[in-house]
């Protein structure tokens, strides 16, 4: 038996990444799973491989979203879950960012995750109960360089799962994921630049980049009944790399080996 067993959920941004591992995992525990992306044919090859459904959607759009979850509540008969995962990143100075690449950020990862909600409370109100998975960012909570905007973003995400958590409980649950470090096609530039990013790998306390899959696991944990008695919450998903000093700690480990072989 699965659990998730007669359960209906959408993803948004479904296609790939965090979104497909989460699909195929909530579909291997007898979900049925709307794949949602602004990516028509990926999500229909998702949908295809979970045995499930695709619509093409830009979470941007609210009217759209919320047409796109209707339908499917409307089709299924019900509506258990929604990871609101669609996202997009950037990385460049603050002082740089353009009021067109500020409201892209804004709009795609934190009003697309309003939106979301938006549609789906009301769905899930008409039946009694519902759980509502937002994905955040390690870089909510300690932002890096650069990272501003996308940052303010993913915390504004973490206020709004607080928020629906209070306003929605008992009926609705509503938490949040934080990934750090995770290989998915946002990340693909850490495979071209090696030398780069393995140093990063290594100052994480686990010693090494995620998985979607690993992130899909606690996204699956959030949506299910194990998690019952938990809601508001934001669960980071980052190998330890947020750590107070796990980077420094890294590179006195490097210098204690090198002064120890002197």
């Amino acid at each position: 038996m699965g659990e998730l067993d007669g359960q209906v959920a959408m993803i948004t941004g479904g296609a790939s990444g965090i979104g497909r591992a989460t699909a195929v995992r909530f579909a291997a525990e007898g979900a049925t799973v709307a794949v949602l992306d602004r990516d028509g044919e990926a999500a229909a090859r998702v949908a295809q491989e979970v045995g499930g459904s695709a619509h093409a959607v830009d979470v941007r759009d609210g009217e759209a979203l919320a047409a796109a979850l209707r339908a499917v509540a409307d089709a299924t008969g019900r509506f258990d879950v929604l990871f609101n995962n669609a996202g997009t990143g950037d990385l460049r100075p603050l002082h740089t960012v353009d009021d067109k690449l500020w409201h892209r950020l804004i709009d795609v990862n934190l009003t697309g995750t309003f939106n979301g909600m938006r549609a789906a409370v009301p769905l899930m109100l008409e039946t009694g109960h519902g759980a509502i998975v937002n994905n955040a960012s390690v870089s909510a909570l300690t932002p890096t360089r650069n990272e501003a905007a996308y940052s303010a973003a993913k915390a504004g995400v973490i206020a709004l799962t607080k928020s629906g958590a209070l306003e929605y409980g008992p009926s609705i649950r509503v938490n949040c994921v934080a990934p750090g470090h995770v290989r998915t096609p946002l990340t693909a530039v850490w495979e071209q630049f090696p030398e780069v990013f393995d140093p990063v790998a290594r100052a994480i306390p686990l010693g090494r980049i995620g998985h979607a899959d690993e992130v899909a696991e606690v996204v699956l944990f959030l949506a299910s009944a194990r998690a019952s008695y938990v809601t508001g919450q934001t669960i980071v998903v980052d190998g330890g790399i947020s750590l107070p000093q796990a980077g420094t700690d890294a590179a006195l480990t490097q210098l204690l080996e090198k002064f120890s072989g002197a």
